[in-house]
């Protein structure tokens, strides 16, 4: 593995930050990127996955999306996934490793990948959370 790793490397896809607690009722509104004010909060999709804009745009098709989930490992981690429309009905794609889903933001939106790669950096500093490298 290479040294200090970037935004839109390859070896940058496959970290990903894993979650010290879950989320949960009671602290999802913790977890508000851009203080919520433009993209809103996490909100529970399903039974233990949470979900948030990262980037949607109303004149833009690609749309990114924070997701919380637990893994295999019982561990919770932040994933990303993509919003699709099909035949009307609006769906997120399968999950991606977080730095996956950051490099594909980055090809999309290079700013707003590097303000949402602050946010999750933000949450391992504040100790909620680590990355990791996945195989």
């Amino acid at each position: 593995m290479k040294d200090n790793l970037q935004l839109g490397d390859a070896e940058f896809g496959k970290m990903m930050l894993v979650l010290k607690q879950p989320v949960t009722q009671a602290n999802h509104k913790e977890f508000k990127f851009l203080d919520g004010s433009e993209v809103g909060e996490m909100q529970e999709i399903a039974s233990g996955i949470w979900a948030m804009p990262a980037y949607m745009q109303p004149d833009d098709d690609f749309t990114m999306f924070f997701l919380t989930t637990q893994i295999e490992s019982g561990e919770t981690v932040m994933a990303f996934a993509t919003g699709e429309t099909a035949d009307g009905n609006f769906r997120l794609s399968q999950p991606l490793v977080t730095g996956a889903g950051l490099n594909l933001l980055n090809e999309h939106q290079p700013n707003r990948a590097k303000r949402v790669l602050k946010f999750l950096n933000d949450i391992s500093k504040a100790d909620e959370g680590n990355w990791r490298m996945v195989e």
